[in-house]
């Protein structure tokens, strides 16, 4: 066990009898950064006293009146090693990092992709400006984008900013917006989407794709649309660009409201319009060599990844308070593929 970094003594406040956890979850300082589940893994591991006394669990019952103390022991060295990857930097401060990530790049490392990941890359670049998420020396991944998605992803170097910046996804209030390449081209006219289930025309640009998602019964890998259970996801699409005669192609902006494991991947081939390039949920549909051109439609049928890059990204910076906004443009394989389908 590592010797505390410090002690943090709170005073129960509320009236009536209720369990600890959730008592210092209300009373302990936000500047403290401890989420309920940090403070689940404290009591347990035997960092918290009630009144002297070591805790017995979090579901312990403490009373208006009664000192805790809480020691938060240092952050600990992380398994996962260091490696000197190149990283697009667009942002950075003491207390996040905003990086602009290519596609390819997987953020965490998993039992198949060990090393060469976008943590392994910065834990190498913070060093030893990481104070801790959860009482590790890591970095705070806030929010993720799939392996073959390219573009913004901002992450927590303190457990300050990581809670912070939870709480904004959790609340819905952070911006992103992508960009994606996608088979065909939403239209209001089409009676096909107007009879889907879950998705409608907020205006006659903006359609809003509005279900549940859950993994698919038959391959865990995957996520699908459900009706019952699951979680829920809203996506906005609007068309920024209609490519052939009649569009065999666009290219559309998607807003997240939630943000749920391949949510835009799966809401598009939910419509109709699924990525071009989207290996799992793209089909084998080939694009209209008459509305597009042979080489236009051959040019995106061999697209290797799904055409999805996250553009933008906004959200109020959890020390300061002040609202900052990013941008991304198109990396070059999307870029080439969006100029063979103008025909250039």
């Amino acid at each position: 066990m590592t010797e505390p970094l410090r002690t943090l003594r709170i005073e129960i406040t509320a009236a009536g009898p209720e369990r600890l956890d959730k008592a210092l979850a209300r009373d302990v300082p936000e500047q403290e950064a401890l989420s309920r589940s940090r403070l689940a893994r404290l009591i347990a591991d035997g960092h918290v006293r009630v009144a002297g006394v070591p805790a017995q669990d979090a579901k312990q019952k403490v009373c208006p009146g009664d000192m805790v103390e809480i020691l938060v022991p240092e952050a600990v060295e992380v398994e996962t090693q260091a490696e000197a990857i190149p990283l697009a930097v667009v942002y950075e401060d003491e207390a996040l990092i905003v990086i602009d990530k290519p596609a390819g790049m997987v953020v965490h490392p998993a039992p198949g992709s060990p090393s060469g990941t976008l943590v392994n890359a910065l834990l190498h670049h913070c060093g030893d400006s990481l104070s801790g998420i959860g009482g590790a020396r890591r970095p705070g991944i806030v929010h993720r984008i799939d392996k073959d998605t390219s573009g913004l992803l901002v992450v927590a170097k303190t457990d300050a900013a990581h809670h912070g910046l939870a709480s904004q996804f959790e609340a819905h209030t952070a911006d992103r917006r992508y960009l994606a390449v996608v088979h065909g081209c939403p239209d209001p006219a089409d009676p096909r989407l107007r009879g889907l289930r879950g998705v409608s025309w907020e205006s006659a640009e903006v359609l809003k794709i509005e279900t549940a998602l859950d993994r698919h019964r038959h391959d865990r890998q995957r996520q699908a649309v459900v009706w019952s259970g699951g979680r829920h996801a809203v996506t906005r699409v609007r068309v920024a660009e209609p490519f052939g005669h009649p569009p065999g192609a666009a290219l559309v902006e998607c807003r997240l409201q939630t943000g749920r494991t391949h949510q835009i991947r799966v809401h598009m081939a939910y419509t109709g319009h699924g990525l071009i390039g989207d290996p799992v949920y793209g089909g084998r549909r080939k694009l209209s060599t008459r509305s597009l051109g042979i080489a236009a439609a051959s040019e995106a049928d061999a697209f290797p990844r799904q055409a999805l890059h996250a553009a933008t990204l906004g959200f109020d910076h959890p020390v300061s308070g002040e609202r900052l906004a990013f941008e991304s443009p198109l990396p070059e394989d999307m870029d080439a593929l969006i100029a063979k389908l103008r025909g250039i």
